[in-house]
């Protein structure tokens, strides 16, 4: 550990990713947490919002507005889509460097983020800055940037999944097939009809069919492997659990295909890549459940000519703040996994 620490912010402490972004970061022997804001709920501790945390982390909140008057080297924003945008327009001249967990810089501009989140995005200059925060694509242009665009959970676990197959050009990009399930953490911490228990409880139900803001995300990445376009048709659903996402991908190979080549070509792929565990059999969420790995499980089906791949994530985790703090390492220059080998919690 080196005898100067990294000073960082977490700007948005009420909901689940200001405080798993917290729960690593308390315990990274390279950073420490120098402020957390919140708006909402400032002047309370952080211990206060978020009780696991009593004895740990009782810092008082503040506001957002005094990011800038203190020398920090990352500021993670764990805010809404269509919020962070204008801090990131504010800070644009500022020294630290930012990991921006909402979608405002995720995608290729202005007019296709407008598109598909229905807001008007007020800062177009970022996203000529901003880095797709994927560090199993992009690490690279990672370590280089002061703006990262943090990945969405669903992105995250789908593009993990197909990213070999479409990287070799090995299957028809036009035909691929998402089936996806998260955990009801997934729709953030603010109550709405959908997330009420009653409705979630012993339920299962599928949503944002054939529109959900996910989809262009999954298809640009998936096209920057491709060196063209791909569409995907994407479907997720609402699992009555708190957390983890499951992403089951269909798609149909160009190629003879066998599953000795699928195997090779996976274990070839991520090989340099420590937070993708390619499995041996199907992943299951508690295989993850907490932790930053993305557990992928790669089958052919010979009697249909038909690839399945099974990815497996923590939503709040990979999905979210474990990425992001893994892209902080990446951007400060230290050991990728740093502070983020915990075991996943099972049972």
């Amino acid at each position: 550990m080196s005898n100067t620490r990294k000073k960082v912010a977490i700007v948005g402490a009420s909901g689940y990713t200001g405080s798993e972004l917290a729960r690593f970061l308390l315990h990274h022997p390279e950073v420490e947490i120098e402020m957390i804001t919140s708006e909402t709920h400032k002047g309370k501790t952080f211990s206060t919002l978020h009780p696991q945390f009593t004895g740990q982390l009782d810092m008082p909140l503040v506001s957002a507005q005094k990011v800038a008057d203190e020398p920090m080297d990352v500021v993670f924003l764990a805010l809404p889509h269509g919020v962070s945008m204008n801090f990131v327009k504010q800070w644009s001249d500022k020294s630290f460097k930012i990991v921006d967990l909402s979608g405002d810089f995720r995608l290729k501009n202005a007019e296709v983020y407008e598109h598909w989140y229905k807001k008007d995005h007020n800062y177009q200059e970022g996203f000529a800055n901003a880095v797709y925060g994927l560090p199993e694509l992009h690490k690279e242009e990672i370590r280089k940037s002061d703006l990262i665009a943090n990945p969405g959970c669903y992105p995250t676990a789908s593009t993990l999944g197909l990213a070999p197959l479409v990287n070799e050009k090995l299957i028809d990009i036009q035909g691929i097939i998402i089936d996806a399930k998260s955990g009801i953490t997934g729709a953030g911490i603010k109550p709405s009809l959908t997330t009420h228990f009653s409705n979630v409880n012993d339920n299962f139900r599928a949503y944002g069919v054939k529109s959900h803001r996910h989809t262009i995300e999954i298809e640009e990445q998936l096209g920057f492997l491709n060196e063209g376009e791909v569409k995907v048709q994407f479907t997720p659903h609402l699992l009555p659990l708190d957390r983890g996402i499951l992403a089951t991908s269909y798609s149909t190979p160009l190629k003879d295909m066998t599953q000795k080549k699928l195997d090779e070509l996976y274990q070839s792929f991520y090989r340099q890549k420590p937070f993708v565990r390619v499995r041996e059999s199907l992943p299951t969420l508690k295989d993850v459940r907490g932790s930053n790995y993305c557990d992928v499980y790669p089958i052919w089906d010979e009697r249909t000519n038909r690839i399945m791949v099974f990815s497996a994530i923590d939503n709040l985790v990979k999905g979210a703040a474990g990425q992001a703090i893994q892209n902080m390492n990446i951007m400060l220059g230290f050991e990728e996994t740093l502070g983020l080998l915990q075991n996943p919690l099972k049972p």
